[in-house]
């Protein structure tokens, strides 16, 4: 945004220059056709004279204000040259602002496309956080369901002595590989007997 207003400042300063320069421009175009009224009153001014004293005055006359003329003309058109050159480099200068200020326009564009893209990723990401949560406390409920039911079995075996305080996994497991080895080995020694 700060870019886009210093653009639009700059494109400001460039205009109000091109006006400054069209506005001499008409100026001296102005003092261009304040000659002709001059010319057109020295000529009205001649009528009066004899023919004679009309004919050389008016000659010296319009020798001397074509020589003025020219100059003239040829400051005003090394002027307006030079005005041309400056419009046509403020209006190459007006373009390339304008340029930049639709270049700057779409990046902003994109850019609150992108965010509004990661804000989309990140809800979706938090809702999946939520059901991994609430799949985890079902899966830990779950768990400790089964741990309690197995320590339940595991420990009303008769000859296991009930536990005093709470169990380990470890100590759960060792209990359970306990009963399991203790009948591995009753059933290896009935079969060793013959007994179904």
């Amino acid at each position: 945004t700060g870019a886009i207003s210093s653009l639009q400042r700059q494109m400001e300063i460039q205009e109000s220059e091109l006006r400054r320069i069209r506005s001499e421009k008409e100026f001296l175009q102005k003092q261009l056709r304040e000659r002709e009224v001059q010319l057109q009153a020295l000529s009205d001014k001649f009528c009066s004279l004899t023919e004679e004293q009309r004919q050389e005055e008016i000659m010296v006359m319009m020798e001397e204000e074509n020589r003025n003329l020219k100059q003239v003309v040829r400051e005003q058109e090394s002027q307006l040259a030079e005005q041309n050159k400056i419009i046509s480099e403020l209006h190459g200068k007006i373009s390339q602002l304008q340029a930049e200020v639709v270049s700057t326009h779409l990046h902003l564009l994109e850019q609150k496309q992108a965010q509004k893209e990661i804000q989309s990723q990140a809800e979706a990401l938090q809702h999946k956080e939520l059901q991994t949560r609430v799949a985890l406390e079902h899966i830990s409920s779950k768990f400790e369901r089964y741990r309690n039911k197995i320590i339940q079995a595991t420990f009303s075996v008769e000859g296991i002595q009930s536990p005093s305080a709470e169990l380990t996994d470890n100590e759960v497991l060792e209990a359970m590989q306990k009963i399991i080895n203790e009948r591995t080995e009753f059933q290896q020694m009935l079969k060793n007997k013959g007994s179904k």
